[in-house]
């Protein structure tokens, strides 16, 4: 017999857990004493939303469990933004939150979790896979099994257990649970794509989110040489194939580029949709006119399906990389040579040039950062304009380095999901893309960087406004209000006051030296840009 805190850590140690994002309280301290005794590094976070996040970032670099703890009450609130994002971004995290005594149920009790005060597990519910209590030492095997399966099987995402403080200490028999991804489930129907495949004239390939989720980038590579099929990427998707692959088109959707539009014009007969729900920034420049005559969707489930395109839709669910290589087992034959994607000159834009006024276009610094960092960096792109820049121009040498999600959207989720990826991924140069609005929600977590000595790259576009609410506001209903910010952020004496190397940049020529000093340092960084507040981002295509 043992407690159950000290059950539930040396799982997390069996499952090779490293480390564990968070910030202490009453209710929690013995599962933080617990982890030290195990070798487990409990990682002292800025805010416990900035935890859950820095968990997330773990479990993506890693491709394991990422562990985020909260205190009872608002330190569980905390982190529900943190969830909501994990889920949308299908992570699994297993958030652990503290409650008073359950023995004292009832009472009027400091930072209550139950029905009695501010009750977690249902706040969990709608943002997790799975919310639960552990109000007895005997439910902790049933929980913490069916909450692993929840985050590791099948889709994957965030779970959330409860345990009030004195079931911490409670004494449980030995268990052991193994962390067992279940067999992946495969579409009945994948003989009648292959057919439609063969018989396609002008197919292409429309590339999202779930691809990263599957990890399944050998597999949309093959599956595009074997049929010659031409590769667009969805906000989500960017980063899932390789810009200079002879197949690929670009991106499309909000931040697409004009190549994918261009082709589109074109009659496709056969769109295959891959990870990918087509949300309203997925889909914009996919007018009537351009509408495939057949969608095949593959999916994880009905939901979405036919719901944003209204074309005869074939659904191909279940597990995406599962049914990819399928697919690929099914035919065998080769298609035809690999033949590039040529497109008119004409759809070339000229953006390469400085915007005039003294400030670096979007583009150039997209490009110079692509010169600047290791082909092999991992970049997470924020909610804004400056992801919508790398979308666009950012190129992609090696699938499954750039992290970005357009549907949940919460600011200043990569300062934390780079942190977390960055200790897990030592040996890697991670790189957080975000923005002035981003860093004044989370840019405190700059400092857990600091602490921890982990090396990112903050690399903040600095324009002194909420830029793409403010371009979309002045464009779509005539003026913008509430979107500036006076004074403005200055990101490098920020990041300095918190412990980081930092850099104040105009030029192409200061960016180059910046990353390269940072590069060289091997610290953490934060790289103040300071670009043209008036130039125009390429998210307009939303209404």
């Amino acid at each position: 017999m043992q407690t159950v805190a000290k059950t539930l850590v040396q799982h997390l140690k069996q499952w090779q857990i490293t480390h564990v994002f968070g910030i202490p309280g009453k209710p929690v301290t013995p599962l933080i004493l617990e982890m030290d005794r195990n070798g487990i590094t409990f990682v002292l976070c800025k805010h416990e939303c900035g935890a859950g996040f820095a968990a997330a970032g773990y479990a993506t670099a890693k491709r394991t469990l990422g562990v985020a703890l909260g205190t009872a009450g608002p330190g569980g609130t905390n982190m529900l933004t943190a969830a909501g994002q994990a889920k949308a971004t299908h992570t699994p995290v297993l958030f652990l939150t503290g409650q008073p005594p359950i023995k004292e149920i009832g009472k009027v009790l400091g930072q209550d979790s139950t029905m009695f005060g501010t009750d977690l597990v249902r706040m969990f519910e709608s943002v997790t896979k799975f919310s639960a209590r552990v109000e007895r030492s005997d439910l902790l095997e049933v929980y913490l099994r069916h909450a692993i399966e929840q985050a590791c099987t099948g889709v994957p995402g965030p779970v959330h257990l409860s345990i009030p403080l004195d079931v911490l200490f409670e004494e449980v028999p030995a268990f052991r649970l193994e962390m067992q991804p279940q067999a992946q489930l495969k579409a009945s129907n994948l003989d009648e794509v292959v057919e439609i495949l063969d018989s396609a004239r002008r197919p292409i390939i429309l590339a999202g989110i779930g691809v990263h989720t599957a990890q399944a980038y050998r597999e949309l590579e093959a599956f595009a040489e074997r049929w010659n099929i031409p590769v667009m990427t969805t906000p989500g998707g960017k980063g899932t194939f390789r810009s200079r692959h002879p197949l690929s088109l670009g991106p499309f959707g909000l931040g697409g580029c004009p190549e994918t539009e261009v082709y589109m014009q074109d009659r496709i007969d056969v769109m295959l949709v891959l990870g990918s729900q087509l949300s309203d920034l997925e889909v914009p420049g996919l007018t009537p006119a351009v509408y495939p005559r057949t969608l095949i969707h593959f999916d994880h489930d009905l939901r979405f399906i036919g719901k944003a395109i209204d074309v005869p839709t074939i659904p191909v669910l279940g597990n995406l990389k599962a049914n990819l290589q399928a697919i690929l087992k099914r035919d065998q034959g080769a298609h035809g040579r690999i033949q590039s994607i040529h497109l008119s000159a004409a759809t070339q834009e000229n953006e390469s040039k400085p915007t005039g006024n003294g400030y670096m276009s979007g583009r150039q610094v997209m490009h110079t950062l692509r010169e600047a960092l290791p082909g092999e960096a991992i970049m997470f792109g924020d909610a804004g304009s400056h992801s919508f820049y790398a979308i666009k121009h950012y190129e992609i040498e090696e699938p499954g380095t750039f992290f970005f999600e357009e549907v949940f959207a919460s600011m200043g989720r990569a300062i934390g999901y780079s942190i977390g990826a960055q200790i897990a991924k030592p040996d890697r140069v991670v790189v957080c893309l975000t923005g002035d609005g981003c860093m004044f929600m989370n840019g405190t977590e700059v400092s857990t960087a600091a602490n921890y000595g982990a090396p990112v790259l903050f690399i903040v576009f600095n324009n002194g406004s909420l830029d793409m609410v403010d371009k979309g506001m002045a464009r779509h209903l005539g003026r913008a209000v509430g979107t500036v910010y006076s004074p403005p952020l200055d990101a490098a004496r920020f990041g300095q006051s918190m412990g980081a190397a930092s850099y104040r940049c105009t030029t192409e020529y200061e960016l180059r030296q910046a990353v390269a000093a940072a590069l060289r340092e091997q610290r953490t960084a934060v790289i103040d840009i300071i670009v043209d507040p008036n130039e125009i981002p390429p998210t307009m295509k939303r209404g």
